[in-house]
């Protein structure tokens, strides 16, 4: 069954409009966990805008021996402040899974992935380094890649496909085209022996045709939707919701 990890990034934007501690990040995350997630994850960012080095300590704390804790970011972001940087949070909390994205700091939220061949002398080095201390790596690509296997021999074990061009093309209607560029992606990644995780702007109505066409998914990564459908419904039944639709898989 593919897994569910609930993104807790939009709590902590909430938390941070308004200073102080309410809503709870932990709080959060620890709902998620009684609802049946099967991970939580969180992306720090060097501005601190929402989750911070401090939620990343206290969630991996949380997270131990229960369930998944994946920390997303850009690893060469330095050091700034408070932030540490990537390498230095995951030393720090030993996740089971690290998820190397290569956002900028003005970007709003992640839009793109690693270029491969181009990218994989600056990700050796990294990788390297990452799996003395993270469970496995991830690395965020765009939905159409499909070169995987010099990942696969720098000791990557996932790939996270990049799912914003599907959701917007499936909320317009026409979305078979999009959902292709992520099958193809999915297929050269299982070619080159890796796991495919996929992530962005995934909801209740484009989940199921995403699930189907790519039966192997090991695990979503599920946030703002998510979130705003809690709004609604509530944040446990949120999470059931989501589940029950992986679960008929």
């Amino acid at each position: 069954m593919t897994k569910l990890s609930v993104n807790v990034n939009k709590i902590a934007v909430l938390r941070n409009s308004r200073g102080g501690t309410e809503p709870s990040v932990l709080r959060a995350a620890r709902t998620c966990i009684e609802a049946g997630a099967d991970g939580i994850t969180v992306h720090p960012r060097p501005d601190l805008r929402h989750i911070r080095p401090s939620d990343v300590r206290e969630i991996a704390a949380l997270c131990r021996g229960r369930v998944e804790f994946n920390v997303e970011g850009n690893p060469f972001a330095p050091a700034r402040g408070a932030y540490p940087g990537l390498i230095e949070l995951v030393r720090a909390t030993r996740p089971d899974q690290v998820t190397l994205v290569p956002d900028a700091d003005g970007q709003l939220t992640s839009d793109h992935g690693f270029v491969f061949p181009r990218d994989m002398g600056v990700l050796r080095p990294v990788v390297r380094d990452l799996l003395l201390y993270a469970g496995r790596v991830s690395v965020f690509v765009d939905a159409g890649a499909d070169q995987f296997q010099s990942l696969a021999e720098i000791g990557v074990a996932r790939i996270e496909i990049y799912t914003g061009p599907y959701a917007a093309a499936h909320a317009s209607g026409t979305w078979q085209a999009a959902l292709e560029e992520c099958v193809k992606s999915a297929r050269g990644a299982e070619h080159a022996g890796l796991a495919v995780n996929a992530g962005h702007d995934l909801d209740q109505g484009n989940l199921p045709d995403l699930l189907a066409a790519i039966p192997g998914l090991a695990e979503v990564s599920i946030g703002h939707a998510l979130v705003a459908d809690a709004l609604y419904a509530g944040l446990a039944p949120t999470v059931n919701a989501y589940q029950a639709l992986l679960r008929d898989r």
